[in-house]
């Protein structure tokens, strides 16, 4: 570890920006079949209000269905103000330790997370109030309810964090709160952010909230970005009487007399007394060429370094994405090409799926403020999570899985892709298919020019790859083994940490398990040791910042149902240390943290200290 500086980061950042305009079909073509290289569908502006009206509603008109999009879709929230209410604290004067931070894919960029630490204090939001930790100490120095100081933003039960200096940025998710009026009026959520003042005792600077669902969020530098989702404005008839055919078209009816503010985000944002509202303008959004007129992607851009977040500068595209992946530089957003009902098919308003196809925004955010737009693509499949994406030497390396690995007649494969921008689109140029027939990707991990992939239904074979030519990527080495690895983390030395489930010959989970690797002869990877746990299960297998790894002594910090285990994994074996627990019925262990030579954990009932050597308890910190 270095003297004040983080023992590892990593992270991704999301962001959006215009171009020129077109018009595009109101029924977007079937995608191309698997395989083909195909047309990028790169994002173009539109020209006016009335363009982006009418083509938002031929959009959403093939869409809807007899029962709506399939999706939520809601009404209005109205926003309300803000009021301040902080307790005092005391600031820390220690320097900052050496300190680990949060487990996440890409250096040069952070991810929100439950708890921060900068080495001089620990930040954590718990069921509404925000807690500064002096660790050198071991005492709360700081509180604020965010609830009182916010009343009118109703925050969510669960809450993350951005940290800059001595500013945090709280990021929750609100709603719903309110009762449907009727069936088709579903309540709305709302992302809420909050921008805290560390300094002294804790305050709130200004807040920002926009309706919809909160996507991720990623910071490089001061320049922290927001992904936002959101849906159309829209309230069906939902007749209880009447054929499919009439539901459909009493619902197009609804959509032609829809006005933009239907589609158009709205936000709202504060700074002390000030109260600011806005929508998102017709000269802020783009399209891809193929959409559904279902959903709209915003990304918002806040300077953390400032005392406000101001209206976030927001950027909007009418597409999807549930996949954020960035690199110091770079962020992409994936999403499953949307589809569509056809009319006049044989059952007309009726959705009509199509081949798996992912699409893929890139955008450049090496500079503060708004991001620049620089190419897209698609490949065939759907993603796993956002380490099935890897930006290397200018090129993508995209993993995903094509077909269904569910039942005894499984039609389904793997396959990795490397794009590379020319122009505004992303191009292929290599593919390895065949991986795992009948299986599902179940992890990935790309380090450099190799990748290694765990496709699972009964076995779990660990593929490796070669991919430092982009022309011509090939597998290397395959290694078949029961159950599976969910996450993969890189070692010292060649080693590579697989975390997963045990299974028996027919894919029955036995309980965790943690794998070694050996993967130096990309021919023959190797599993050098294994640590089983009957019955157990790890959060980290759906929630990788929960995972704690210090490679200078090999501790590893692993949650095993409401407790952490302590391992140390050498370069042949993983050895136990012991377990940390948290008093009483506080639900599980959450997080794991070094700050100097002493281990953090965090749950909701509090943060205990522990030595990493000997899993001994050092003090206990309960929330109160």
């Amino acid at each position: 570890m270095t003297r004040g500086a983080p023992i590892f980061a990593v992270g991704t950042l999301a962001a959006l920006t215009l171009l020129g305009g077109s018009a595009f079909p109101a029924v977007p073509p079937d995608p191309p079949a698997p395989g083909r290289l195909t047309a990028a569908p790169v994002l173009v502006s539109y020209d006016s209000c009335a363009q982006a009206l009418a083509g938002l509603r031929a959009a959403a008109e093939a869409s809807v269905g007899p029962w709506g999009f399939g999706h939520g879709w809601r009404t209005g929230v109205p926003f309300g103000g803000v009021a301040k209410n902080a307790r005092a604290s005391v600031e820390s004067t220690q320097p900052a330790q050496e300190h680990s931070t949060t487990n996440v894919h890409e250096a040069g960029a952070d991810e929100p997370d439950l708890v921060k630490t900068d080495g001089r204090r620990i930040v954590t939001v718990t069921r509404g109030v925000l807690r500064v930790v002096d660790p050198a100490a071991r005492r709360e120095t700081g509180r604020l309810d965010l609830r009182r100081a916010t009343p009118e933003l109703t925050l969510g039960e669960q809450a993350t964090l951005l940290l800059q200096g001595d500013r945090a940025l709280v990021l929750t998710q609100v709603g719903p709160d309110l009762k449907p009026a009727t069936r088709a009026a579903r309540p709305r959520t709302a992302p809420s952010l909050v921008l805290v003042d560390l300094a002294g005792p804790p305050r709130v600077l200004g807040t920002y909230r926009m309706d919809g669902d909160l996507v991720d969020a990623r910071q490089t530098g001061s320049t922290a970005r927001v992904v936002v989702r959101t849906r159309p404005r829209l309230v069906f008839p939902y007749a209880e009487r009447g054929t499919d055919a009439l539901r459909t078209v009493a619902n197009r009816a609804v959509i032609a007399r829809a006005g933009m503010e239907a589609w158009l985000p709205t936000y709202e944002w504060t700074a002390g007394a000030e109260r600011h509202t806005g929508r998102v303008g017709c000269d802020r959004l783009s399209r891809p060429p193929v959409l559904s007129g279902t959903s709209m992607l915003t990304v918002l851009s806040f300077d953390l370094a400032s005392d406000r977040l101001g209206d976030g500068d927001p950027v909007s595209v009418a597409a999807d994405a549930t996949t954020v992946y960035g690199t110091g530089s770079s962020l992409y957003l994936a999403g499953d090409r949307p589809e569509v009902a056809r009319p006049g098919s044989p059952r007309e308003g009726v959705w009509r799926p199509g081949p798996q196809v992912t699409e893929i925004h890139r955008f450049d955010t090496g500079a503060p403020g708004r991001p620049r737009y620089v190419a897209s693509g698609s490949v065939p499949g759907s993603l796993v999570n956002q380490y099935a994406l890897s930006e290397w030497r200018g090129h993508l390396r995209v993993a995903t899985t094509t077909g269904d690995a569910r039942g005894s007649r499984a039609v389904s494969e793997s396959a990795v892709y490397v794009l590379r921008p020319e122009g505004n689109a992303l191009v292929r140029t290599g593919t390895v298919t065949g991986l795992g027939p009948g299986e599902r990707i179940y992890s990935v991990r790309f380090l450099g020019g190799s990748a290694y992939v765990v496709t699972f239904r009964r076995t779990d074979p660990l593929y490796a790859l070669d991919l430092t030519d982009p022309a011509a990527p090939r597998v290397t080495g395959e290694l078949k083994i029961t159950g599976y690895s969910a996450y993969l983390h890189p070692l010292p030395e060649g080693r590579l940490l697989g975390v997963g489930q045990e299974a028996d010959r027919r894919g029955r989970t036995q309980g965790l398990q943690v794998s070694l690797f050996d993967v130096r002869d990309p021919a023959r990877p190797t599993r050098l040791d294994q640590w089983h746990v009957p019955r157990a299960y790890s959060a980290l297998e759906h929630d990788t910042h929960a995972f704690l790894h210090h490679p200078e002594t090999g501790l590893v910090a692993l949650p095993v149902g409401d407790d952490v285990r302590l391992l140390r994994v050498s370069g042949t074996d993983i050895g136990e240390v012991g377990t940390v627990t948290h008093a009483g019925p506080s639900g599980p262990v959450l997080r794991s943290l070094l700050v100097g030579d002493v281990l953090w954990t965090v749950s909701a009932a509090g943060l205990r200290a522990t030595d990493p050597a000997t899993a001994r308890s050092l003090d206990w910190l309960p929330v109160t």
